[in-house]
């Protein structure tokens, strides 16, 4: 049961009030659903796909736990409607690998120690996919820089930077998949 429903939903709506249908693509997948106005990205990634990489932290965009990107732009899966992720391209952390076949940002993260508990390093990877398609070769300082956007209480960063580092001096492949082409 989702906050909502237990506290009454918005303005007081017990049943969640107002559905609309989305359609997006998310990690090359075409997806269609209805889904309540209020509902978040975070939450419609995590309850109606099933895609729990996406972690919800703070649910006010400040933590960066539920970064996922969108059109290739990282943003905060909390702050932005599902609804209003309508026609987009949605890529979450379970796009970039598999646990057979991790994406080479997830390797350098694992080979450096990049992660602990793990809870903020979904955010921190799908941030770092988008801010390597801009800045290939980034500096020490500029990936700090990009880091600011996100909390991580377990690892004080310096293994996230030396992770980062390595991916951006091996080349790290960080492609994006298609746009969405929807017919008609």
């Amino acid at each position: 049961m989702s906050a909502y429903e237990k506290w009454g939903g918005i303005d007081g709506m017990a049943d969640g009030g107002e559905r609309r249908g989305v359609r997006l693509r998310v990690n090359g997948r075409e997806v269609e659903r209805t889904v309540e106005v209020w509902k978040n990205l975070a939450d419609f990634l995590r309850e109606d796909l099933e895609l729990t990489g996406t972690h919800v932290g703070c649910e006010h965009g400040v933590c960066g736990s539920c970064t996922v990107l969108v059109d290739g732009e990282p943003v905060r899966s909390c702050l932005l409607l599902a609804v209003q992720a309508n026609g987009v391209e949605v890529r979450t952390v379970e796009g970039l690998g598999e646990i057979d076949r991790l994406h080479p940002l997830q390797k350098a993260f694992r080979q450096h120690h990049g992660l602990q508990c793990g809870f903020c390093t979904p955010g921190i990877l799908m941030s770092t996919v988008a801010f390597l398609e801009e800045v290939p070769s980034p500096t020490e300082g500029q990936i700090r820089e990009m880091l600011t956007g996100h909390l991580c209480r377990c690892t004080g960063y310096q293994f996230i930077v030396d992770a980062i580092q390595s991916a951006a001096a091996a080349g790290s492949p960080t492609a994006q998949p298609s746009k969405p082409e929807w017919g008609g």
